[in-house]
């Protein structure tokens, strides 16, 4: 029983044999709106392609989108061509993509559209940003294909208008696959030589395939990074290209930006032929001025009176030499007594005499200082000589010596009255000169009652 049963592996193989052997789904030409659109790091494309009632999964791998011209988005309508098969690890079933156009605008318009919008973002197509173009360029590199009619309409027009200028052509292809490098490579090119002040970039008429490569982004990039000015002269004046938008200047024509490139011979000999009248007239303006003057000097006292002009000038000069005199007088004596005054303060502070007026105060300092000490010696003196006198008059061997004695105990305490001893106590009796070991006979007298 259990051999009747299939895996989910089996099932959905042997539904994707079933889709990639049936003719009708290996060239699948489907058109709708383009949802979900994620755009792989890896370069792969996944989207949902939906109209009003269904939608189906589509992928579109890297080997096959690096040829769209335009990026799509998400609610864009395009028309497909791819087959359809099963992605066996989710069991569904989805388009292939191979190839991709919108639906409605061209693929070239809608990727010209896109790359428009980009770079104005970025900020590409500001006249800010923009060189001015040199005046008269000494030599001008031209972009564009050495065997066209471009080259020869712009060689004709700069050999007409300002021989001087040298021209470098810089070979490219205008066309083609490897065109837009080719313009990269030679602006790069052109880029590094020093002599070049001024490129053309462009090419004559055609359809926007065949002008496309001034379309490219690394071409736009190219002419917006280089260092010298850039005119862009593609197609004709109808045709408006990303490198005329993202250009220093752009040109309808070959012919009208070797124009612009330069200025014109002739218009520069009207030029030069008006600057010559002007100047010829200004000079005679110059000259008339000059007679003028001359015959107002001529007509002036200072001509017709020369003696008298000098005599007044000697004059003049008298006073300034007697003011001169007088001042330099006036400037001796105030110089002279400055002098004086500075030489008589040098004298005051002369350091010899300073040195000895301070010796002086010092001497006379000194013998201030002595005659101080000895007055206040003198006063301590006699003070001390007073208190050594009232000193004296309060010593106890002086008033022994005038017949007094002072009367100790046996346990040396000093008796000042008869109330502490008792007769046959022994006493001892300080005189001035020594001291005597006495023994109480009597005590006569009544006793102190400490009254």
């Amino acid at each position: 029983m259990k051999s009747k049963y299939l895996t989910v592996s089996a099932l959905t193989k042997y539904i994707k044999k079933k889709f990639d052997v049936d003719h009708h789904l290996t060239h699948v030409w489907l058109k709708g709106e383009i949802s979900n659109f994620k755009h792989h790091s890896r370069g792969h494309m996944y989207m949902t392609i939906k109209d009003d009632q269904a939608n189906i999964r589509a992928v579109m791998f890297a080997s096959h989108n690096r040829q769209l011209r335009f990026m799509p988005e998400d609610g864009m309508n395009v028309l497909l061509h791819g087959h359809v098969s099963v992605f066996e690890a989710q069991g569904q079933y989805q388009l292939y993509v191979k190839e991709m156009i919108p639906d409605g605008l061209g693929d070239l318009h809608l990727a010209y559209e896109q790359l428009k919008e980009k770079l104005t973002k970025e900020g590409l197509f500001l006249s800010e940003r923009k060189q001015s173009l040199p005046e008269f360029p000494s030599r001008i590199g031209v972009l564009t294909s050495p065997t066209g009619a471009a080259i020869r309409d712009i060689l004709t027009t700069l050999s007409r208008r300002f021989p001087l200028a040298k021209v470098l052509i810089i070979p490219v292809a205008v066309q083609g696959n490897n065109a837009a490098q080719t313009i990269v490579d030679g602006l790069q090119y052109a880029n590094e030589l020093k002599d070049v002040d001024l490129l053309i970039v462009g090419r004559g008429g055609g359809s926007m395939e065949e002008l496309w490569s001034f379309n490219e982004e690394i071409v736009a990039r190219a002419i917006a990074a280089s260092n010298k000015p850039v005119i862009s002269a593609v197609g004709h004046e109808t045709d408006l290209t990303i490198s005329d938008l993202v250009a220093d200047a752009r040109a309808p024509t070959p012919t009208a930006a070797a124009e612009i490139a330069v200025p014109s011979q002739s218009d520069l000999m009207e030029r030069i032929k008006q600057f010559d009248q002007r100047l010829h007239y200004h000079q005679h303006q110059l000259v008339q001025r000059k007679k003028e003057a001359i015959k107002r000097l001529k007509q002036s006292q200072v001509f017709r009176f020369p003696r008298r002009f000098v005599e007044e000038k000697e004059q003049v000069l008298d006073r300034y030499i007697d003011q001169l005199n007088q001042g330099i007088q006036r400037n001796y004596r105030d110089k002279k007594l400055a002098y004086h005054f500075l030489l008589k303060r040098f004298e005051q502070q002369n350091p010899r005499r300073q040195m000895h007026q301070k010796q002086q105060l010092l001497l006379s300092n000194r013998q201030r200082l002595e005659q101080s000490i000895h007055v206040v010696m003198q006063m301590k003196n006699k003070q001390f000589q007073h208190k050594l006198t009232q000193l004296s008059l309060l010593d106890p061997i002086r008033i022994m010596q005038r017949g007094y004695s002072i009367t100790y105990s046996e346990d040396g305490d000093i008796l000042t009255n008869t109330t502490n001893v008792q007769p046959k106590d022994t006493v001892r009796v300080r005189m001035s000169n020594g001291i005597l070991t006495c023994e109480v006979k009597t005590k006569e007298g009544e006793e102190d009652d400490g009254k």
